[in-house]
Order: C-alpha cells, then sequence, then structure tokens
C-alpha cells in the first residue's frame, strides 16, 4: 500500500524514533509499504518518520543506482545489491570509518523538488537488525552509505537542510518558505 509521505514542517520529522521492539507481521507490512512508497516516490531511501510513524527503521534499496558502491555484509564481500536489497534496517546505529567526506548533492522525499549540497563520511559501518531481528553489520562506502547516513538522521529527527552550509540553505530559503506553507496549510485542512 502506497502511504502519504510528510512534508518539511510535519511535527514528526523532527522526532527521534522509538526503538523495534516488535519483529512480527506488523512491521513486516510496514516494510513492503514503505518499499513500495520509496518505489513510488521514485526515492532510493524512506524512514519511518517520513510516514509519520516516529520509529528506528528505515529502508533502502539502490539496486538500480549507477553510483558506485561496495558493500561488506556480515564479513561477506561484493555481494550482488539484489541479495541484501531493498534493505531494512531496524534500530541502526552507524559509526564513521576513517576516510575521506564528500560533498554531493541530496534530495529528500519530504522535501519535494528541493536540492542541496551535503558533507558526509565517504565510508560507514552500520549494526542493524533485520525483519527479524537478526543482528547485521554493513560496511559500505559511496552512495550506500550517503544514503544511509541520509535516513538514520531522519530517525533522529535531523533533516538534511540541518546538515547543509549556511549559505545553501539561504539559497534555498524561498522553496523552504512556501513548503512550509503548504504543508500548515494542508494539516490545517485535514
Amino acid at each position: 500500500m502506497i502511504l502519504s509521505i510528510a512534508n518539511y514542517n510535519e511535527p514528526v520529522l523532527r522526532k527521534k524514533g522509538e526503538p523495534i521492539s516488535a519483529f512480527d507481521e506488523n512491521l513486516n507490512a510496514l516494510f513492503h509499504d514503505m518499499v513500495e512508497t520509496m518505489h513510488h516516490a521514485d526515492g532510493i531511501g524512506l524512514a519511518a518518520q517520513q510516514v509519520r510513524r516516529a520509529l528506528q527503521f528505515c529502508v533502502v534499496d539502490l539496486r538500480d543506482s549507477p553510483s558506485p558502491f561496495q558493500a561488506v555484509l556480515d564479513g561477506r564481500e561484493n555481494l550482488p545489491p539484489e541479495l541484501y536489497m531493498p534493505l531494512a534496517l531496524a534500530n541502526p546505529k552507524v559509526t564513521v570509518l576513517p576516510g575521506e567526506h564528500t560533498v554531493f548533492e541530496e534530495g529528500c522525499l519530504s522535501f519535494p523538488d528541493i536540492r542541496g549540497d551535503v558533507e558526509r563520511p565517504g565510508h560507514i559501518r552500520v549494526d542493524y537488525q533485520d525483519l527479524e531481528g537478526s543482528s547485521h553489520i554493513l560496511e559500505t562506502d559511496g552512495i550506500l552509505a550517503r544514503c544511509i547516513l541520509h535516513e538514520v538522521d531522519h530517525l533522529n529527527g535531523v533533516l538534511f537542510i540541518d546538515r547543509m552550509e549556511r549559505k545553501t540553505v539561504k539559497s534555498l530559503e524561498t522553496k523552504l518558505k512556501i513548503l512550509k506553507r503548504q504543508t500548515r496549510d494542508a494539516m490545517k485542512a485535514s
């Protein structure tokens, strides 16, 4: 089922998610709905807050990404992305690994038509649980690292505009004000 996506200025986007404790059919259903919603919106990642659920849960799917990345999942290198994506990350904990930071233009499904440069670490490890509650360790770089960092930020109430340089946010000010107003009006109407 395609879910509606929360837009900038909805309070849920600033809420830190509650840990996932029940690895059951409800979580499985949420996973499938989030993946369908993400694909429908042409996204590569989606956090629970973006579908109005303040949980430590997000999904990522880069099977069709033209951008390169390396991934080591539970010690196994060079696995085809089709074997582990779409990823369900419950209770993810990110550790930044040594390496260069990169600047890349990011977008966000909660900020339609708004994009801006964000600096992020280039190499990370994420410890997480899957839909059954089993623990995994993923070391990655490139677009996958960036996408996971973006989604994990959402799980902690941090938005990509919070990571942008002040001058970048300033250049987006008009678009942000319009989106803020549209969101406020939509919330009043519902």
